[in-house]
């Protein structure tokens, strides 16, 4: 039979052999690009698991008629935690059936038995007996394989909660400073009223550090991007656009001396938005200029907020169509990448972030159920 044939034999256990290979490889590639590699790396197979977890949290909100944000925002808690868990189960279903090939390419004789020794040895269980050395060198390399996962997940698993905990500490505290939902304007007001507007030195410095550790932080662990915040009002997206407006309107309009620490962290905090949109590989205009590239804050939205501040007691200053092209000329920095990842998370309302859509450049199957675009 040509089954039987030496050749056919030869290509069905050398195709066994790459395809095994193939699959154990990509996994790992999935694990390291996670959880070890300090950078933004789009892994195929974490994109995948969080892309198909997001379809079935949409077709399930599609199916119980949950269209309010309170509704999609508790069934959203769970979305990041439960896509977070069946991640390392996806991963160990593929290095057994990748290693399984592999096995059955080294000569076991059928595909139960192959599957049986590669699940034996990947969960150490040690209930298949010797067959040759060969197979049994490879089922030391999945049993050491196996054990190394389980403390990858055991070391990182703390390190995602702690980012998690430092990033929502900020924004908990940023609701005392600009409400909530957070409002640029509401943060100078209550700044000017309570402390001075000299206070909001210490906020940029503060808060440029809180972009630095969110870049770093999000880009590495990038699961940390779908985990929402204790309090459902609360985002970390939102929190970054408004401490980013705070800063643009602060430098642009307010008669102050000009302060480089809010300059700072205006760049500080655009370029972590990109990199994070980087990780969804969202094209955006690396060196934008306004009025060129136009953003979703329309003059009339500045003016109103202008003469909200001015009717609060904030000093502005008096040429207000410099001050319209100075904040824009910051905004148009991170416009297009804020409200992606505000429509790619499903932040809760907050003023000029979620509250207004504009078309992506790109379409994005995550967000396309979203109601809040």
């Amino acid at each position: 039979m040509l089954a039987s044939h030496p050749v056919v034999q030869l290509i069905v256990t050398i195709g066994c052999l790459l395809l095994g290979a193939v699959t154990v490889w990509i996994t790992l590639a999935s694990a390291v690009r996670t959880f070890v590699l300090p950078r933004s790396q789009n892994a195929f197979l974490t994109r995948a698991v969080f892309a198909n977890m997001q379809r079935v949290f949409n077709l399930y909100m599609k199916w119980r008629k949950i269209y309010t944000y309170e509704g999609r925002d508790r069934v959203l808690a769970y979305f990041a935690p439960v896509s977070l868990l069946i991640l390392p189960v996806v991963w160990v279903i593929y290095i057994i059936l990748g290693y399984m090939l592999i096995y059955r390419g080294l000569g076991v004789a059928t595909w139960e038995e192959a599957l049986t020794i590669s699940g034996s040895s990947f969960l150490t269980l040690g209930t298949t007996p010797f067959i040759a050395l060969p197979i049994t060198l490879v089922q030391f390399s999945q049993a050491t394989l196996g054990l190394g996962m389980v403390a990858l997940l055991i070391s990182y698993l703390p390190t995602m909660y702690g980012h998690f905990s430092r990033r929502e500490a900020a924004v908990e505290m940023l609701v005392v400073r600009a409400g909530s939902p957070p409002s640029a304007i509401e943060m100078i007001t209550r700044s000017h009223r309570i402390r001075n507007l000299e206070y909001l030195h210490e906020m940029w410095e503060k808060w440029e550090v809180w972009f630095t550790e969110l870049e770093e932080s999000h880009t590495s662990l990038a699961p940390l991007i779908w985990f929402r915040s204790p309090q459902p009002t609360n985002s970390w997206i939102t929190a970054a656009g408004t401490i980013l407006d705070a800063a643009a309107i602060f430098t642009s309009s307010v008669d102050m001396p000009r302060d480089p620490s809010a300059q700072l962290c205006i760049r500080a905090g655009f370029i972590a938005l990109r990199r994070i949109a980087d990780f969804f590989g969202f094209p955006y205009d690396p060196n934008p200029h306004f009025p060129d590239t136009a953003i979703s804050i329309t003059r009339e939205d500045f003016d109103a907020a202008f003469d909200e501040l001015l009717a609060n007691g904030i000093p502005m200053r008096e040429d207000r169509e410099q001050c319209w092209r100075d904040y824009a000329g910051w905004r148009v920095n991170y416009d297009d990448v804020l409200l992606f990842l505000a429509n790619e998370t499903q932040a809760p309302y907050a003023q000029w972030i979620s509250d207004r859509g504009r078309p992506l450049a790109i379409p994005s199957a995550r967000n396309k159920e979203s109601t809040l675009g």
